[in-house]
This record gives C-alpha cells, structure tokens and sequence, in this order.
C-alpha cells in the first residue's frame, strides 16, 4: 500500500480549518497526514457570516452536529435573502431557499403565475413562497420530506460568527490528528522538478509536504505570489473594492433571513446572530469615500455599534487555474466575488468537494488539474453572472454607480439568460454550478424584468384553473405558517447560544 499523501495547509480560518476538518473525516489518515499553519499575528477576514442551504450538506459529510456547531457559534437560521432598493428606491424582495408553488398544468409555476400576473390576476410572486412568508413573520420549522406537504418545499442555511466557526471546526480537526502549526511563513521552496517542496518558517523551520493548500486569503502566498498563476480581474462589472464591517447590538426579534440594502455606492448587510447582529457596507472607493462609507454605516444600524468599523479591501476576480502542479488555492487566496449572495463558504465547500472527487497521488496529473479547473470555472463564472445580474437590473437614477452598472457591457452568458428569460421565461438547469431556477426567478421579478411570452404548455390550463391553483397554494402556505414557532422560539429551544 502507498504511503499516505502528506499535506500541507498553509493558513487557517475558516478555509483552512474546511479543509482541514473535511480531509480529515472524509479521506481519513490512511489516506492523507495533515498539517495545518497558521499564525496568530495574521488576523482572518472574518466576514463570512452568511451562508447557503450547502453548508448543512457539508456539516452533515463531516459528521458535524448541527446543534452543538449553532450553540457554539452563536448560529441562526437564514431561510433566504431580503433585497431592500434594488432593482429601484422604495423596492423590496425576496430571494428564497425554496421553490415557488408546484408545477400546474405541466408548467414551471413562475411560467403560469407570469402569465396571469400579464391580467393582473395574481399576487406578487413572493406570497407564493412557503419560504418567504415564513422569513418575513420570523418563524421557522424544520422542513419535511414529504412532498405533499407545503413545508416540504424549503430548505435553510444559517447565520453563524464565522471567526467561531473556524475555532469550533480548528477543536474537531485537532481531535482527528491534524497537527497545528503556529508560524508565518517568509519562503517557499521548490524541488528540482519545480513542485513545492516546502515552506520555512519565521523562526527558521522547514516544513516539507507532497501537496500544499493555499488557504492564505487575498496574499494567495503559494498560488499567487510563488507560483504567479494569472489573475482574471472582473472588477469591470462588480465595481465594489472596499467593506466596512462593525457588529451592533442585537435586535429583538431575530429574523431568519439575511438582509442586504442597495445604498449610494454599495450596498449594506445586516446578519443576525444570537449574541449580535453583523453588518457591513460593500462600496465602490471611485463613488464615496472610506470616511463617508463609514459613516454611512453606522448611520443604518439597528442597534448601537459595539466597536469601531473595521476595513477591507478586495478586487473581484479569480485565478484562473486555482490547482497548479501541487498546490490547491482554496477561499480567498483562489478569488473572491463579493459577499452579495453569500457565496464565500460555499466556494470553498465546492472546491473541497471537487478536489475530493479527483484526489491527487504524489506526482501531479494533468488530466486531473485540468479537470478540477474546469469544473471551478463553471463554479464562479456563473456565481459572476448571477452576483452581475443584481447590478445590472436596476432603474435607479440618484447615483454614478447605479448608472454606470445599469449601462457597463456584461458577459455574453448574462446578455443570454436575461434575453431567453425574457423571451419564454426560460431558466436552464444543469449539473454544475450554484444557483438554482427559483434564485433566477426572484432576482429577475424582483428587479422588474418581465416575461414577454410563455411556455406554450401553460395554456394546456384555462387563467380560471390556474386561480384555484394558486389560491389553493396561499391557503396551504397561510394556514401552515400559522402553526409554526417563532424564529426566536426555536433558537432558545433547539441551539441556545454558549456566548
């Protein structure tokens, strides 16, 4: 039998300690030994608070208690997201875990409700999400697998502190025999064939592996710096280069959803925990300035600020080979897209999953990089186009940065989307990459793009048909709401807070 693969990870937060905990559980010892540096003179960025429904995926592959990993991170539940002024001041929608209604009559139910919306016969298709109704009255259930009931039609994320989130999976690593490594590294050494060899520590160690993972954050020491991989800038369409963050006070009563509010020059997040509430204000340093940005900030908090703002800066893009001979760049030192859509944690879950799939032996395979590489860009072009789409589908007129989205010349694969949506209402789905059709639907009704024609299979249905239908389906999602608890209710009883 082959020798175990020796890897090294360099850095840790929550990307190094997904890495750590996930190879650790899934590829088990006999298979990899780990080892995981990181100092404690580098601060992590820390603003991941948000995630998507993937993320209980990955803590139910890793053996991760949901209950024990909420109390100790001070977690919540996010059921979708609120967008306040997008799309227009004074707009309001939401961006659910969940499906819209069932199929009727043998077609999507955004494709019937589109066409009887056209006669104005229907509501706004938020009120038609079981998802949506429960977020906006602060109520939560578990969902169920039946599919014949309405509160089967949903699934959930979580809000957690992303900084405990990493010491609380740093604890289960360090149970399965990963080896920490307090240290900075100042070299990174290469074999004669030009592999990675090793990396020297401050104080003058030399740590030797096989493979190396790059959890560096935006230094990307291994992949950027040493191995120069190119950088693909796409700060041409997501304009944002700066965050203000600052945790307040929480407010009563804890919303199950993550709220995000298009401002002058960004926009604003709002993430409840149990023992606080996060915020940060995403802006572009061409349309405000750091100091108005921060103030802006502070002036849109929901409760008292508990320390002072503290800033970020980024460009969005991508490398575009993210594995390169033996080094994997994962998180932050692979790219970063903004955190709009919460899509962070989910990219770093997604390159774990895929590098687990094609695991490397001691020598690099081509044909295996390149595969990797190419199931990753798949990941981020379409988060790009789907985080692009927001910007873009706007009306708004009070600022620079509006205009300039709403007329700045974005992808081919967007221009598609948007035009056969518009077209038939058409949303493909496919193997590979994040969001779904119900995710499209949202931004694209929430932000006032309208279907002009139909799936001709919705008129198998008479409009009158369609009404009961629907009027069945608010019925089912009233009543059912009715019944569950309270977000707040839930928390105290399921996963009360250590903090």
């Amino acid at each position: 039998m082959s020798e175990p693969l020796n890897i090294v990870i360099v850095g840790g937060g929550t990307a190094g300690w997904m890495c750590a905990v996930a190879l650790a559980s899934i590829a088990g010892d006999k298979v990899c030994t780990l080892t995981l540096i990181e100092s404690d003179q580098i601060a992590s960025v820390g603003v991941g608070e948000a995630t998507l429904p993937h993320m209980k995926e990955f803590n139910d592959r890793v053996g991760i208690n949901e209950v024990d990993m909420m109390r100790n991170t001070s977690g919540t539940i996010k059921l979708g997201i609120q967008f306040i002024d997008w799309g227009a001041i004074g707009n309001s929608y939401m961006h659910p875990f969940g499906k819209y209604g069932n199929q009727i009559g043998g077609s999507y139910f955004h494709q019937q409700w589109a066409r009887a919306e056209q006669e104005n016969l229907v509501k706004n298709i938020d009120s038609y999400s079981y998802a949506i109704e429960c977020a906006l009255q602060n109520r939560f259930e578990f969902p169920v697998t039946d599919q014949n009931y309405i509160n089967s039609t949903y699934s959930y994320a979580y809000h957690f502190d992303a900084s405990l989130y990493a010491a609380y999976l740093r604890r289960i690593s360090e149970q399965k025999n990963v080896q920490r490594i307090e240290g900075k590294i100042i070299k990174v050494i290469n074999s004669d064939s030009g592999l990675i060899e090793s990396v020297q520590l401050d104080d003058g160690r030399i740590i030797e592996g096989d493979f190396f993972i790059d959890c560096s954050g935006f230094k990307s020491i291994l992949l950027g710096q040493h191995l120069t991989s190119e950088f693909e800038d796409w700060s041409e369409w997501l304009v944002c280069d700066r965050a203000f963050a600052v945790p307040c006070e929480k407010t009563s009563p804890i919303t199950p959803y993550t709220r995000s509010t298009a401002k002058k020059a960004g926009w604003q997040w709002r993430i409840p925990l149990q023992h606080r509430t996060g915020n940060g204000y995403v802006f572009s340093s061409d349309y405000i300035s750091e100091d108005e940005a921060a103030n802006s900030l502070l002036q849109g908090l929901d409760g008292k600020a508990l320390a002072e703002p503290r800033l970020i800066k980024f460009q969005s893009g991508r490398y575009k080979k993210t594995w390169v001979k033996n080094c994997l760049a994962v998180g932050l030192a692979s790219g970063f897209l903004e955190p709009l859509e919460s899509t962070s944690i989910y990219l770093i879950q997604s390159a774990l999953i895929n590098f687990l799939k094609l695991f490397p032996q001691k020598t690099p395979d081509e044909l295996i990089i390149n595969e990797y590489n190419r199931m990753i860009d798949y990941e981020y072009e379409r988060v790009r186009d789907f985080l692009i789409l927001h910007y873009y589908l706007n009306q708004r007129d009070d600022s620079d940065l509006w205009r300039y989205c709403r007329e700045m010349n974005i992808p081919e694969s967007l221009k598609q989307k948007m035009a056969i949506f518009q077209k038939r209402g058409f949303i493909d789905s496919y193997k590979y990459g994040l969001f779904a059709q119900p995710s499209w639907v949202s931004v694209f009704s929430g932000q006032g793009l309208k279907q002009q024609g139909f799936d001709p299979f919705t008129l198998n249905l008479s409009l009158d048909d369609v009404n009961l239908q629907m009027e069945s389906l608010l019925a089912q999602i009233r009543n059912r709401v009715a019944e569950v608890p309270s977000h707040d209710a839930f928390l105290a009883d399921y996963c009360a807070s250590k903090m």
